[in-house]
C-alpha cells in the first residue's frame, strides 16, 4: 500500500490542485490531503473555512478514483516541530507531494521522501490571482472545479470575500 500526502490552503481549491491530485492519484493507492492553516478564515488572504475546504476538495475529488482522506491541519508557530505535527495528524504516508521549498526542506530533514509534481498553468492559477477576480467582479469559476463553484455559491463566497475586504 502506497500512501501519499499533499498540502495546500486550498482558499480556494482550484483546477490546478486538481490536475495535481490527479496525477498523484495515479501514482498511489491513497492520498491524505492536509487542509493547510485550517484555523484561519474570514480574512481577505483565508476566506474560507477549513470545513468549507474539505467540502470544496472532497465534492471536486468525488470521481477521482482512488481512495482519498481530507485532514485540517493547524499551523504551528515552530517549524522545527511541523512535520511531527503532520504526521501526528495524518495516517501514515511514504512520500510527500509539494513544490513549496519550505515545506520540502522540512519534510527532507524529516528524512520523507519528496516529490515536486508539476505545477498546472500556474501563472493563472493561484488562490491570490482566483480571489482577486472574486473581488474585481471578473470571472473567476472558469478556474475553479464546478463542484467548487457549488461550494462557493451555497456558502455566499464572494459576497463574504468582498465584504471583509472592505475598510471601514
Amino acid at each position: 500500500m502506497k500512501r501519499g500526502f499533499y498540502i495546500g490552503r486550498f482558499q480556494p481549491y482550484h483546477n490546478g490542485h486538481q490536475a495535481v491530485l490527479e496525477g498523484i492519484a495515479e501514482e498511489v493507492d491513497e492520498i491524505i490531503i492536509g487542509v493547510g492553516s485550517a484555523q484561519l478564515s474570514h480574512d481577505v488572504q483565508n476566506p474560507f473555512t477549513a470545513g468549507e475546504r474539505v467540502l470544496m476538495i472532497t465534492r471536486a475529488l468525488e470521481g477521482i478514483g482512488c481512495p482519498f482522506y481530507v485532514i485540517p491541519i493547524e499551523d504551528l508557530r515552530r517549524n522545527a516541530l511541523w512535520v511531527a505535527h503532520v504526521t501526528s495528524m495524518t495516517p501514515p504516508f511514504d512520500i510527500c507531494y509539494t513544490s513549496n521549498p519550505l515545506v520540502i526542506q522540512l519534510f527532507k530533514e524529516a528524512s520523507i521522501t519528496i516529490k515536486s509534481p508539476p505545477m498546472y498553468l500556474r501563472e493563472t492559477l493561484s488562490g491570490t490571482a482566483i480571489r482577486q477576480k472574486m473581488l474585481n467582479g471578473e470571472d473567476w469559476e472558469e478556474y475553479v472545479p464546478r463542484a467548487v463553484v457549488g461550494v462557493i455559491r451555497e456558502i455566499d463566497g464572494v459576497s463574504r470575500l468582498r465584504t471583509i475586504s472592505e475598510t471601514d
